[in-house]
């Protein structure tokens, strides 16, 4: 597998990083700089927007990420995803004001383009 085989947009569904597990659904977009770099944005929930950059080795991808609060802190992290196959990532994340004693997960689908249903 490559990075590039990584790019494109995927469904997400994920828990939270405290002892609720709170989950939530979104979509994830992977794309390259030109350093072939990952560039990622997620949506949470409809409405919660979150940036990051990371990079891909033995079908590992590590992302940086930080996004907005509701309370105008900025919140970082670090995600790390098995890329199980160029469709499917299963990750688990970690905030750094997050509860210590929990890790948030992820598990990432890749949105088919109608194209490629056809063939």
């Amino acid at each position: 597998m490559t990075v590039e085989d990584l790019v494109g947009q995927y469904d997400i569904i994920g828990s939270n990083q405290d002892v609720e597990s709170n989950s939530y659904k979104g979509t994830l977009i992977l794309s390259l700089d030109a350093n072939l770099r990952i560039v990622a944005k997620w949506t949470i929930n409809t409405n919660q927007e979150q940036t990051g950059t990371g990079f891909f080795k033995n079908n590992i991808l590590v992302i940086n990420f930080r996004y907005s609060g509701e309370d105008n802190n900025v919140y970082k992290g670090v995600v790390v995803y098995q890329c199980i196959n160029k469709d499917v990532l299963d990750g688990f994340w970690s905030e750094k004001h997050g509860n210590p004693l929990y890790l948030g997960e992820e598990r990432c689908f890749k949105v088919k383009d109608k194209t490629d249903l056809l063939n």
